[in-house]
């Protein structure tokens, strides 16, 4: 059974303007994304090449990993081009007052 708990990821004012940027949650490297007025978290790690997301471009909802091209769906986190094919973790968020909380599950021992 997983436990999920919404955590304290960073102030509102952080938040970049169409952008991505890396944040440390309970440990975990997280990229956090705006896309217009939506925001999505992602692992921050590329499922490929093992590359920081919060260092690609972001192009709409999709995130290039800096390393190969390779491109995820901030939404969903699956893959959206060559040479990826495993998806990124993806993590709901929610904004309360002027802080983000991305709701993680516990990992496995």
């Amino acid at each position: 059974m997983s436990t999920e708990t919404w955590v304290d990821a960073l102030s509102a004012d952080d938040l970049p303007t169409d952008d991505v940027t890396g944040v440390i949650v309970a440990g975990r490297d997280i990229a956090i994304y705006t896309v217009g007025s939506q925001v999505y978290a992602t692992d921050n790690l590329c499922t490929h090449g093992h590359a920081r997301l919060c260092d690609g471009f972001l192009d709409g909802h999709e995130i290039e990993c800096p390393l190969h091209q390779g491109k995820f769906d901030v939404r969903s986190g699956q893959p959206a081009c060559d040479p990826v094919t495993e998806p990124l973790r993806s993590y709901p968020v929610k904004i309360d007052g002027q802080r983000v909380y991305v709701r993680l599950a516990a990992l496995s021992p």
